[in-house]
């Protein structure tokens, strides 16, 4: 009889874990999470995920503080995509319409910028006036809004950075028409004339005018319990995706605030969520506890995904 070695054996079981794992998401079913990576992939950092038109979909935090990882499409592990500089920690990945990824280093208070198709961070903006950058949203334009929040003085704020004509990148906060509470998740309109903000402290949701670097007409779309969201995605059609943190779920919202669908998760600490997928259309999820990625498929694409193509 033949046998196996423990090498092979060993090969088989990783090879039959990645099938099973890409079996299981081809099969999936609308607004049904399922998890595609193991536990314990990620540190409880896990965050900020990004999806590019590759299919490719980047999670800061693996193994270690520091790291990025890249989960390639029908794989059912992540691997090392880069490390950043010594003492940097990422906190959100973006892409532009170039490809161009950029990484929010809430440490080192920088935004960094890996060139499509290269592996080198590089500085993009720098303030030492951030209190740690968070999340991002990029427009059609490229200019970039970050959330920055002061979680011990229970505040946060908005910047805005942009590319300015001689080259040089410039960033300034933008200044709101109410007092902000501690700003997390973000994402714009479709249109991109209303920026969507989180507070995670008291547990809503609001929407700003955008008008060059003022936020202005703030609306009260939705408050959740406190301490419960965090990130925030919109698709193409202007619904809001919110990761319920503590509560195990994703909520999808209209514009004004109502509540369509509440999605069960595998995970009870969702950090934040990406549209990736052939069509744009598959949610992948962060979790917190475990340091996992979940997905489940949605019925829309999503902005941050049609704003990679040039037909979109």
């Amino acid at each position: 009889m033949a046998t196996i070695s423990g090498k092979s054996f060993w090969c088989l079981c990783s090879a039959v874990l990645i099938l099973t794992a890409a079996a299981a998401h081809a099969e999936q079913r609308l607004f049904e999470s399922v998890q595609v990576t193991p536990a314990g992939e990620y540190t409880s950092g896990i965050e900020g995920p990004a999806v590019d038109l590759d299919g490719n979909l980047y999670v800061v935090n693996l193994g270690r503080q520091g790291t990025i990882g890249r989960l390639a499409p029908g794989s059912g592990a992540s691997e090392k995509f880069i490390d950043l500089p010594e003492g940097s920690v990422g906190n959100s990945i973006r892409f532009g319409r170039d490809g161009t990824m950029f990484i929010a280093d809430y440490k080192k208070h920088n935004i960094f910028a890996v060139k499509k198709g290269g592996t080198t961070p590089e500085v993009w903006f720098h303030s030492d006036q951030m209190n740690q950058p968070n999340d991002m949203t990029i427009a059609r334009d490229g200019t970039i809004y970050a959330s920055d929040p002061n979680w011990r003085g229970r505040s946060g704020q908005i910047w805005r950075i942009e590319k300015a004509a001689d080259g040089a990148v410039r960033g300034q906060v933008m200044a709101a028409s109410r007092a902000m509470g501690t700003t997390n998740g973000i994402d714009l309109s479709p249109d991109e004339k209303t920026l969507y903000v989180g507070e995670s402290e008291s547990g809503q949701i609001w929407a700003y005018a955008v008008s060059g670097s003022e936020l202005t007409n703030a609306r009260l779309v939705k408050t959740f319990e406190r301490d419960t969201i965090d990130g925030v995605r919109a698709d193409v059609e202007g619904k809001l995706l919110i990761a319920r943190i503590l509560k195990g779920s994703i909520a999808i919202l209209t514009p004004n605030g109502k509540v369509k669908r509440d999605i069960a998760l595998k995970g009870k600490e969702p950090s934040n969520l990406a549209f990736g997928g052939k069509d744009g259309r598959t949610i992948f999820v962060t979790q917190r506890q475990g340091g996992f990625i979940e997905s489940f498929l949605t019925d829309r694409e999503g902005r941050e995904h049609c704003l990679q193509r040039t037909d979109c």
